[in-house]
């Protein structure tokens, strides 16, 4: 790869800023397709030769509109899905502390290896998300990817990819829409671009 592309899909319906809806299957809201479309705007005319989401509709539907009236096909790769949250999932945040502040205070203190019951880990998302940019690798020229991704999977592949532990993934900013670019030289990447979607240049 030359630069990778990570774009957040966009707001999505209910209250998700409230909830864990890892694996829930939202679509985005008018609102959260409208961020999607500035997006689109803004990366008119910049060289991709690959778009990459997730099965979860709210990445599917980001890709499609950022693909819209282009040439470059949608990939769909499960490694891409959103954290599992296991018995957590669509639960609110403010519940969870309160009705179990020992797992509450785990998971905070082990991002990368904690599990809710029956779900995952963020060092389980890294490793089937990484597997995928490494298939990526093999391609016989240097791309422009772009991968339609979610919060949680956009900020372990940053993490991973800057050689940063994943205990520090909530320090990149990932809001609705959110897009981040990495440039590699050879396999080196670097970040040149972190913002929301009203504030890329």
């Amino acid at each position: 790869m030359r630069v990778l592309w990570l774009i957040r899909h966009g707001r999505t319906v209910g209250d998700a800023d409230r909830r864990y809806v890892g694996r829930t299957d939202l679509p985005m809201s008018r609102d959260g397709e409208a961020e999607i479309a500035a997006v689109r705007r803004i990366l008119a005319g910049r060289p991709l030769d690959r778009i990459l989401c997730s099965d979860l509709v709210r990445s599917r539907r980001t890709a499609e509109i950022l693909a819209a009236g282009g040439a470059v096909p949608i990939e769909v790769e499960t490694g891409l899905r959103e954290i599992d949250m296991g018995a957590w999932e669509g639960h609110e945040r403010a519940e969870l502390a309160r009705v179990d502040p020992d797992a509450w205070r785990a998971r905070g203190a082990d991002l990368e290896g904690f599990r809710p019951p029956d779900g995952e880990s963020f060092g389980d998302v890294a490793e089937r998300a990484m597997e995928v940019l490494r298939r990526l690798e093999i391609a016989p020229s240097p791309e422009h990817v772009l991968i339609a991704g979610h919060a949680g999977v956009n900020r372990v592949l940053l993490a991973r990819l800057l050689g940063l532990p994943l205990a520090e993934i909530f320090r990149f900013a990932q809001p609705y829409g959110a897009v981040s670019r990495l440039e590699f030289s050879g396999s080196t990447p670097r970040l040149t671009l972190l913002v929301g979607p009203s504030d890329v240049p």
